[in-house]
């Protein structure tokens, strides 16, 4: 048989491949016995719920405020005479920290005490004339009235007049001078500031979700980064009544016991608390499953299917994270082994130690999971 010219480089590179075709056999066919193919097991690994006992550690930063800090106003407009104070410089409770010229209030003072000493006088006087029947009862309350308005217009100028001397109203440190003694003050001008250094806290964040964790008093640890690495203690001393309605975060105001040496106001701190102890149920982190339908878990029934459960989580906890709702003591979730699994599948599970919480203080940020962190 003759072939074409043109088709002779084809043929060449197929002789091989039919060759082998003609010599396989085809696969032995299954034994048909009435039996069903048994299908390979997917294999899970699972985790048994059960509450514990356990705390987060949680770090959260802030800045060092003065508690105490007043700004000084005057209310007496004048010349100032005296600031004897400058920036940084301590005071002590009482101490005269601004004078104004008080002449003219001086002098009006001299004429209201002379216009009390005049309507006592004749005070004194229509007593005299009532008892010898030569004066009214009308002149007698005339004249207690004139005394009475002479006494108050001095007691307002005595006022007036103390208003010229502005003292410390506690033992404090200068933090701001915005006048010096020549300057003609008007009514209420701010002339200084003073705080007061051993009043330093430290205003912190919370979620909603730690909040109910912690109360005053609870024990802290503070790190203050310009003094080193050094931990000083602390406490909650109040934590505010409102939360953000944004955030959901509450703040939570810290005390240092006592505050140490170099620290000053504006200074950035780290604030390291640890929540009280309390039952909670916890999975490992990456049993929970999420998609556009919210959070849920695969729970294992009795005969080891696979069912699709709705869950809320709470803090994430070191390698865990806890459950809410939607699971009870004693459950089995999936936590590895979700390529492929879906509702209602039968597995073959193998049990997991419960999720670690040792290293609560690096994981717990006290936020729900997939929450952004806040610093």
């Amino acid at each position: 048989m003759s072939t074409r010219p043109g088709l002779r480089p084809l043929l060449i590179p197929l002789l091989p491949i039919l060759l082998l075709a003609g010599c396989s056999r085809p696969p032995p066919a299954a034994p048909d016995n009435g039996t069903p193919r048994r299908q390979p097991s997917h294999l899970v690994e699972t985790v048994t719920i059960a509450p514990r006992e356990v705390s987060t550690s949680q770090e959260r930063t802030g800045t060092l405020r003065a508690r105490r800090r007043v700004r000084i106003h005057n209310q007496e407009e004048g010349e100032i005479t005296k600031m004897p104070f400058y920036e940084g410089e301590p005071v002590a409770a009482g101490q005269l920290l601004v004078q104004i010229n008080d002449d003219l209030l001086s002098a009006e003072l001299d004429k209201a005490k002379a216009n009390t000493r005049l309507a006592r006088v004749n005070l004194r006087r229509v007593q005299d004339l009532l008892k010898r029947k030569a004066a009214s009862k009308d002149e007698l309350a005339r004249a207690r009235n004139a005394l009475d308005v002479a006494l108050a217009e001095q007691r307002l100028l005595e006022t007036r007049l103390g208003h010229t001397r502005i003292t410390a109203p506690f033992d404090g440190v200068i933090a701001e001078r915005k006048a010096e003694p020549g300057d003609v003050a008007s009514k209420y001008s701010h002339l200084l500031t003073l705080t007061d250094p051993r009043s330093l806290v430290i205003e912190i964040d919370l979620s909603e979700l730690l909040l109910p964790r912690v109360k005053p008093g609870d024990p802290v640890q503070v790190r203050i980064d310009a003094l080193g690495r050094r931990s000083f203690p602390g406490h909650i001393r109040r934590i505010h009544p409102e939360l953000d309605p944004v955030t959901r975060q509450g703040t939570v105001e810290i005390a240092l016991d006592p505050v140490p040496a170099g620290a000053r106001a504006g200074q950035f701190a780290r604030v390291t608390l640890e929540t009280t102890r309390a039952p909670r149920l916890l999975v490992p982190f990456e049993a929970v499953r999420r998609d556009r339908g919210g959070e849920y878990v695969y729970r294992l029934d009795r005969d080891d299917r696979v069912r699709r459960t709705p869950v809320r989580s709470g803090l994430r906890i070191g390698s865990g994270i806890e459950i809410l709702d939607g699971l009870e003591p004693g459950d089995r979730v999936v936590s590895r082994g979700f390529l492929g699994l879906s509702d209602g599948n039968r597995v073959e599970p193998v049990d997991r130690p419960p999720p670690d919480t040792a290293r609560s203080g690096d994981d717990g940020d006290g936020t729900p999971a997939g929450a952004p962190k806040n610093g």
